[in-house]
Order: structure tokens, then sequence, then C-alpha cells
């Protein structure tokens, strides 16, 4: 059976220096699986490569089977790739429900006209606001999204990556910069995603990869150290030494 999202030798090099030294990594339908690494491990770099925000220099990207390694990021996405980032990239002036319209039109294929006649899409609009009710965040649907405290900025962010009806999520430090009263119900969040949705978490915070993964890869100066359950990652005495004594950003 296909993995929802699965890398073949990744590999990635600017000159001498590789940031990504054949990786085989593998995502299963519906996973909830942590990327985790020291600072510097590569980790941002090899969602980077998925994506498509940056060529590998050798090997492979599947998704649902497909190929996707030539692809644009346009194409990925209408594929089923969803990704956040670290720092969120919503349009600041346009209010949390406009934001996620906007999302929910892209995968419809209107989203360039809906910028001509927002208020003429009330199907949208509607699928857009589900999807804030479902994150807790309904009573800023018409909030401007610079007004709103950052732990609901990231919020609507996850929003907009689910109004693209993915099969891969890949969330990049979901948590990082929030205040700990809304990190929690970021996690929350996170944990209620639908099932048939694969995610992948990029994070540093151990607690919230402890609590939400089944499983979990250690990236290391852009190579996997180990990939298993919880477990053996906890119980692995290279994984305490290059990265769970210390609590930095990746």
């Amino acid at each position: 059976m296909s993995a929802a999202l699965e890398t073949i030798g990744l590999h990635r090099r600017f000159g001498a220096l590789i940031v990504a030294n054949d990786i085989n990594f593998r995502l299963e339908a519906g996973a909830r699986h942590a990327l985790i690494g020291p600072n510097g491990a590569g980790k941002t770099t090899f969602i980077n490569l998925i994506t498509g925000r940056l060529a590998p220099s050798a090997g492979r990207i599947l998704l649902g089977g497909e190929d996707i390694t030539g692809l644009a990021q346009s194409v990925r996405v209408r594929r089923g790739l969803g990704r956040t980032f670290q720092i969120n990239t919503l349009f600041r002036g346009l209010s949390a429900l406009e934001n996620v319209s906007l999302a929910v039109g892209e995968r419809e294929g209107i989203g360039g006209r809906m910028l001509r006649a927002p208020g003429s899409y009330r199907a949208v609009h509607e699928q857009a606001y589900a999807l804030l009710e479902r994150l807790r965040i309904a009573d800023v649907a018409l909030t401007p999204v610079k007004e709103l405290p950052y732990g609901k900025q990231r919020l609507v962010e996850i929003a907009v990556g689910l109004g693209l009806r993915p099969t891969v999520l890949l969330l990049d430090e979901p948590a990082a910069g929030v205040p700990s009263t809304e990190s929690i119900i970021i996690l929350e969040v996170i944990e209620q995603l639908p099932a048939d949705i694969a995610v992948l978490i990029i994070e540093h915070d151990m607690e919230l990869v402890f609590r939400f993964a089944r499983r979990i890869t250690v990236l290391v100066q852009g190579s996997v150290l180990l990939e298993g359950a919880l477990a053996e990652i906890l119980a692995d005495a290279r994984v305490r030494e290059v990265y769970l004594g210390e609590r930095q950003h990746g």
C-alpha cells in the first residue's frame, strides 16, 4: 500500500555543504508523526524539499505513490500537500474568514476571481466559517488577522491549511512564539484533526511531541539518526545526547 508521503534518497547540497543526506522517509496514511532534531539539523530544509520550495540535488518525493519531485509548489498543494510555516504567511490585512475563504477558493479553482468579487461566493465562505468553528475561532471570523493574538493567528493558518483539503499536512513549529496558555489550545486542535489526514509536525517542544506523535524521526546534520515509537526514541542514548538534553529551536 502506498504511503501518504515518501522520500527516497532525498539529497540536497549547496556546494560542499550537504543539508539533506539521502533521506528515506515514509509517512503512512492518517499518521501522527513528529520530526525532531537539534538546531541546524535540517528539519525545515527537509520540509522545503518536500513542498517544492527547494529542488533536491538527487532523490524522489512521492505523494500517495505518485512522483511529485518535479512539480511546482502550487501543483503539490492541489495534489493534497498542505503546510504551515514557522512564521505565519497570512494576509494580515484580511479577516480570518477571508484568509480561509481564499484557501477554499484556491482548492475550488476560483481563488483569483474571489479577490474581485469576494461577496459572491457564499458556499466558499460557509466552508471557511465551518473550519473556523472546528478550530474554535469562529468568534474572530471577521477580525483582521493583524489584530489577532499570535496564537489565534496560528490557528487561522491551520484552518487555511485544512481549507485546501490536504491528504498530508506539514506543521512547522505550530506553537512557536505562542504563550503557553494558547499553545495548549493549538495542541488540542492538532489532536482533533481529521483522522484521514496524515500529519507531520516539526517541533522542538518535546512535551508537545510526546503528547502528539505516535512515531518520531530524529534528524541530525541532514541525516536520519533514528525513527521509531516514543519508547524507542526515549531509550536511545544517541538521541538523549544530541537532542533531548537541549531545548533549542530547530
